[in-house]
């Protein structure tokens, strides 16, 4: 059984807004970091429930020459999701078909990575996600996923506001991935998925978040037939085209295109009772690096797995 079947949430929606010294940019609603070392497969059929933490401790603002940025202090923002997927035997083009639904809570979007004192973190409602369409194919030596994600701006949000939980505008996901098995036994693996996403103008302006690629995957090890499964996970983003900061945007910045990478530790441990899998434990750890343009700090996530059927 797959476990790692957490898909981008709108959590955190890290919107960052760079000025002055450092370049004009705004983020997009994928939360870097969601997915590990099995992002390329999709669980068997059934239905599943994963309440879902994520803890981003920002420490460094990177400018578009990824040097270091004093703006002074750190910060520590939270976000929680209830996923629900549920995976049907019926196929799709040879694949099964899935659909996923996740709302969230957030303590802040984090829009400003600069972080003024009166920068609030209350917790909210943030944006949902929805998947749609999820296919997913199993082959003797691969799996594959492809698929179509939205995230509705629920949260709350208000231009220039300081306590915002979304980010205030929809966004449209293409996904695909694999995860290779390197050995007959299926014990190590290795997986990639790339999202693109566009945006819609954010809500009472017209900002506009440019185009973003984000790759997460990893290297794994199944361990204990299965049981318990450890690896190093990776992500990698890039952003494809150039904001658009609207009419109220400062006209005294470059618009470039941020770049960020992680890479950490990832475990998976089985919940059995009576000789029968109850549950999946997925942590997560991620140290940020290579920034430009963008925030660097640790991400952590844990997730417990619940199989409803």
């Amino acid at each position: 059984m797959r476990k790692n079947n957490l898909y981008a949430v709108a959590l955190l929606a890290m919107g960052v807004l760079f000025s002055v010294q450092a370049s004009a940019q705004l983020n997009g609603h994928n939360l870097r970091g969601d997915f590990g070392i099995a992002s390329g497969s999709q669980p068997p059929p059934g239905s599943y429930l994963s309440p879902f933490y994520i803890n981003y401790d920002v420490d460094t603002l990177r400018d578009r020459n990824g040097d270091e940025v004093d703006r002074g202090g750190g910060l520590e923002v939270e976000g929680l999701a209830l996923i629900y997927q549920w995976v049907s035997e019926r196929k799709f083009w040879g694949g099964n078909w899935s659909v996923l639904v996740a709302p969230s809570w957030a303590t802040n979007s984090l829009e400003s990575p600069f972080l003024p004192t009166e920068l609030e973190t209350s917790w909210g409602f943030g944006d949902l996600y929805v998947q749609p369409l999820n296919l997913g194919w199993h082959m003797e030596r691969a799996d594959y996923v492809a698929g179509i994600g939205v995230f509705a701006p629920t949260g709350r949000y208000g231009d220039g506001a300081n306590d915002n939980t979304g980010l205030g505008m929809w966004t449209f996901e293409l996904f695909a991935g694999t995860t290779l098995f390197l050995d007959e036994a299926k014990t190590w693996h290795f997986a990639t998925t790339a999202f693109w996403e566009t945006h819609t103008e954010k809500e009472d302006s017209d900002q506009k978040v440019g185009d973003l690629l984000t790759l997460e995957g990893g290297l794994g090890k199944s361990l204990k037939g299965g049981l318990v499964t450890l690896g190093l996970a990776y992500f990698a983003q890039w952003k494809l085209s150039a904001d658009d900061l609207g009419t109220a945007g400062p006209r005294d910045v470059t618009l470039n295109k941020h770049r960020i990478y992680g890479v950490g530790p990832e475990l998976t441990f089985t919940i059995v009772r009576k000789q029968k899998p109850i549950g999946f434990v997925n942590m997560r750890y991620l140290v940020d690096f290579g920034a430009e343009s963008m925030t660097e700090g640790d991400t952590f996530t844990l997730a417990l797995t619940i199989p409803l059927s």
